[in-house]
């Protein structure tokens, strides 16, 4: 663990507590920094609010603007979550601002105080744009403060976080359509009919309007790009840089926020290329583990999804790759102990893969009883004792693209021996 997040973790011990109060009362006491930020894109969603995020500040880039980023968890240094006008805050300036935080924090939650210290930090720093991501859920968590942004953009709703959340399909939904405001538009992805029509009473009750993919825009893989479409034009558009065929909804989803910026078309183009976004079905090739996989003609594959929906993206893009090169495949598996492993191994069963569970830090599910559920799901399980164990056994059995998958917790200390791998 970096000092930043230990730090956190020793003065704010108090566990995720869905709730604005305690975010209201610090933000007063700092000020109420939330309401001089500048024009504010508020992202919530249950997958791919990372990348749409990476997508719009890209595109937002290669425009010119200067922009501040918030996004969450981390996944090597704590300061990945803060970007002020393009570069991530430094220790002394994150230090600093946690020093103001912690003198009137309270009983503030560790979310609640780096979403404090975000707030402070981009309202002390000049720049064009705010890109604000949603932790968890949308109407009661922290960043939820915000009362007028410029766009809400919502990204496909699934099922996760049951804990704080539940298992209604309809309630998560609401939870996410609540960071819709009054005169706000709102940017939708592509949705089930079940929490499209939760989204839209939503934004129905507080006089939001929206702008809704698959109707109002589209967009889809053509000719090796991306063709986009909307009521007034067609884009035809370089593909983009993130892996996947699930990351084409996701820039098609960016693409429609950076028309509603009015950013020019040569700069949506160079941000669909240029984009990085760490532990999204990413390519190693550097590092120990990625050195390892080169030497036996493997690909190595990294990618932080970990819940069903995720899981089906994953299965999706395995079967694409597979069906141009098939290669023997193995995913090596960890996850938190509260993450529905079941539904993530059902959507990757057909994938015809070997599966090795491993651990890391945290509270992570016991790597024998993640090895069972996959196993009770039609897929050959194995545990190993660590990442570095369960690569080397499955190049051992011939494995010629290998995914290590189920937990940004898990990217982040795959990442972390590969420091030349991460830098976003």
């Amino acid at each position: 663990m970096d000092p930043i997040s230990e730090r956190l973790r020793a003065r704010h011990p108090q566990r995720i507590d869905l709730s604005l109060d305690r975010m209201k009362a610090l933000c007063a006491a700092l000020g109420d920094p939330q309401h001089r930020l500048p024009p504010v894109v508020h992202v919530a969603g249950t997958n791919g609010k990372g990348s749409t995020v990476a997508l719009i500040r890209a595109i937002a880039e290669a425009a010119g603007l200067k922009v501040h980023v918030y996004t969450s968890p981390h996944l090597v240094r704590f300061n990945e979550r803060i970007r002020l006008a393009g570069e991530l805050i430094s220790d002394a300036q994150l230090g600093g601002i946690l020093d103001r935080i912690e003198a009137v924090a309270g009983q503030a939650t560790v979310f609640e105080s780096t979403t404090a210290a975000a707030f402070v930090a981009m309202s002390e720093t000049p720049a064009d744009l705010a890109i604000i991501e949603v932790g968890l859920g949308g109407v009661l968590d922290a960043t939820n403060v915000i009362e007028r942004p410029l766009l809400s953009v919502i990204t496909p709703v699934d099922l996760d976080h049951a804990e704080f959340l539940g298992t209604s399909l309809r309630g998560i939904a609401i939870e996410k359509a609540g960071i819709l405001k009054p005169g706000a538009r709102g940017l939708v992805a592509r949705q089930s009919d079940e929490a499209m029509t939760a989204i839209e009473e939503v934004a129905q009750a507080v006089h939001a309007p929206l702008t809704v993919m698959g109707v109002d825009f589209d967009a889809w893989a053509e000719r090796g790009g991306l063709a986009f479409q909307d009521q007034e034009r067609f884009l035809d558009l370089p593909a983009p840089a993130l892996a996947g065929p699930h990351q084409i909804a996701n820039a098609g989803l960016a693409v429609a926020v950076a028309l509603e910026l009015d950013l020019p078309e040569q700069a949506i183009a160079e941000g669909l290329q240029t984009v990085r976004w760490p532990a999204r079905l990413q390519r190693l090739s550097a590092g120990p583990y990625g050195e390892a996989a080169s030497a036996a003609e493997a690909e190595l594959w990294l990618d932080g999804g970990h819940n069903p929906h995720a899981g089906r993206a994953l299965a999706i893009a395995l079967a694409e790759r597979q069906a141009r090169a098939p290669r023997p495949t193995a995913l090596i598996v960890g996850m938190l102990a509260n993450k529905d492993a079941g539904g993530f191994f059902e959507a990757l069963r057909d994938s015809d893969a070997s599966v090795f569970t491993v651990p890391f830090d945290g509270a992570a599910a016991e790597p024998e009883a993640l090895a069972a559920v996959a196993r009770g799901h039609g897929l050959g399980a194995q545990a190993s004792g660590d990442v570095r164990q369960a690569l080397e056994h499955a190049l051992r059995l011939g494995a010629g693209r290998v995914v290590i998958c189920g937990s940004l917790y898990l990217a982040g200390e795959v990442l972390g021996a590969s420091p030349e791998t991460w830098p976003v």
